[in-house]
């Protein structure tokens, strides 16, 4: 799966329309929610709290549209826990939306 800009982009526009610091602080909050979500993912101790960060990561992308993240936490709740394959699927798409950034996800407009 690959990290496709569209799908947050298209959803960030629905909400705030034209208004690009209100685009720029949603997609940072997406970002670092889901950043949040793959570190509880990362740090699980047991199988009940792998699948409560899958879910909630999943959840997330699929309020803010994001299908192919949405599908990889899916698969991450209902497979095997610790499953470092998927992990690492998951970083990689992760990685992708922090490129996406017009600038560092630190500097959000306040």
């Amino acid at each position: 799966m690959a990290y496709d800009p569209g799908a947050l982009d298209k959803t960030l526009a629905a909400a705030a329309g034209d208004d690009p610091s209100l685009v720029a602080e949603l997609r940072s909050a997406f970002f670092e929610s889901a950043q949040r979500q793959v570190s509880a993912l990362h740090n699980a101790v047991n199988d009940q709290q792998w699948q409560v960060a899958a879910w909630r990561l999943k959840g997330l992308a699929a309020s803010f549209g994001v299908v192919d993240l949405m599908d990889l936490a899916n698969r991450a709740g209902e497979g095997v826990p610790f499953d470092k394959a998927l992990l690492q699927r998951i970083d990689k798409s992760l990685a992708g939306f922090s490129g996406s950034f017009d600038f560092a996800p630190d500097d959000t407009p306040q």
